[in-house]
């Protein structure tokens, strides 16, 4: 018997007929004779319902009472697909966030999990019942119930698997796991069996939206097993899960130790929402990065990849940064108002340009990628803007309107290619 976490998203439990879809492979699991916790999203669109009607009431809502109407989206899905799984004969209950209880800080619309106490729900648990979770919500130390914000009920989901000690977390989304980059762009991407926390974490923060970034780092600071999957497969067809053999369907995301044999490069992952800033003719001087980006981060402007250009006489340089385009307009005005200061000769902000990552661990014990990815662009005739690195990824900046034949020839570069059959 394992005690399994499973979470659905809002497309998985859109209406009643996806919800009896849900119910059956929950029944699935439960009839396997696991141990089932279910954790829920609003039903696709539900929760920016609700965040219009707090909008029309008000223009300055109440951080708490925005929370209580936001939470109830995920409120509705727990009740209907216990009601579903009841009319299926599987013993289940709905928990809400403050009945658990999952305790949170005061943050309203972002707050952070403090602690989960599961000792009802294990007795429960225990009893054969399937616990059904209201996801992206809890219990602040005021009484009042909080949201978790974006990516909430994959938080909420392996934040509860690490408090039962579940064996597994399952999330089901509307694709059937992680692919080696975005299959609408690449026809031959591969499924991964398996992918490393670290991996997921960069995928997931470059532009892959499988995973939210805050989940993944949670799963891998507790060593918490992840497995996506999809919700969409045929219950009937599909086998629970066995946790003697660890076999599974869709993509497990877990410790690098559980990976023998590991890629030299696991995906490729873009991110076209960039937007760049150069600041031209800037005096070169000590302290003069810290004069540009003290005041981007004050204006809590996140700034990503960086690239500085010395001039031939070394008294000007050219400095170029990114950041995200819906920052931009606000990034040129905060360093448009340090023009005195600065004393650069030329502005500018550019939106065609998109991010290529490569990422893998197997990069950390391999020489000669960079070398081997460069040396790929410059064939295509495809110009590097600008190059940032850590020991696991290498990123890129260029013109978005080669975007797909650079993710397409770095695919087939290393090997990511799907054999044909």
């Amino acid at each position: 018997m394992a005690l399994i976490v499973m979470k659905f998203g809002g497309t998985s439990v859109a209406d009643i007929d996806r919800i009896k879809n849900v119910a059956d492979h929950v029944k699935r699991e439960h009839a396997a004779g696991n141990k089932v916790a279910v954790v829920v999203s609003a039903m696709a669109g539900r929760t920016n319902e609700l965040v219009d009607l707090v909008n029309q009431a008000t223009r300055m809502a109440d951080e708490r009472e925005y929370d209580a109407v936001v939470s109830s989206g995920e409120q509705v899905t727990s009740g209907l697909l216990t009601l579903c799984l009841q009319d299926k004969g599987v013993p289940a209950r709905s928990w809400q966030g403050w009945q658990i209880p999952l305790q949170t800080d005061e943050a309203h619309g972002k707050a952070r999990i403090s602690d989960i106490i599961p000792d009802d729900m294990l007795t429960s648990l225990d009893e054969g019942n399937v616990a059904v979770i209201a996801g992206f919500q809890g219990i602040a130390p005021n009484g009042r119930i909080s949201t978790l914000g974006r990516g909430g009920s994959d938080t909420s989901a392996v934040a509860i698997a690490a408090a039962l000690g579940a064996d597994l977390c399952d999330i089901y989304t509307d694709v059937d796991g992680v692919y080696t980059t975005d299959p609408r762009i690449v026809p031959k991407a591969q499924r991964l069996d398996k992918i490393s926390y670290e991996e997921m974490l960069e995928m997931a923060s470059l532009g892959a939206k499988v995973l939210q970034t805050r989940s993944v780092e949670l799963a891998m600071t507790q060593n918490v097993r992840l497995a996506v999957r999809s919700s969409f497969d045929d219950p009937a067809s599909v086998e629970a899960v066995n946790m003697q053999t660890n076999s599974h369907i869709g993509t497990l995301v877990c410790s690098e130790e559980e990976i023998v044999e590991q890629q030299i490069v696991s995906g490729i992952a873009y991110a076209k929402d960039e937007a760049k800033v150069t600041l031209v003719g800037l005096a070169d001087q000590p302290g003069i990065a810290a004069k540009v980006f003290g005041p981007l981060a004050e204006a809590n402007i996140n700034v990503d990849m960086i690239v500085q250009n010395v001039s031939a006489d070394g008294a000007t340089t050219d400095m170029t940064f990114t950041v995200a385009e819906p920052d931009l307009d606000r990034a040129l005005e905060v360093v448009q108002e340090h023009e005195d200061e600065l004393k650069f000769k030329d502005l500018q902000g550019a939106t065609n340009i998109v991010k290529i990552s490569i990422i893998g661990v197997g990069m950390r014990s391999h020489a000669g990628v960079a070398a081997d990815m460069f040396k790929e662009l410059s064939e295509k005739g495809i110009n590097i803007l600008a190059i940032s690195t850590s020991e696991i990824k290498i990123s890129i900046l260029i013109d978005a309107a080669y975007q797909e034949l650079a993710v397409r020839s770095l695919h087939s570069l290393f090997g990511l290619d799907q054999d044909d059959h």
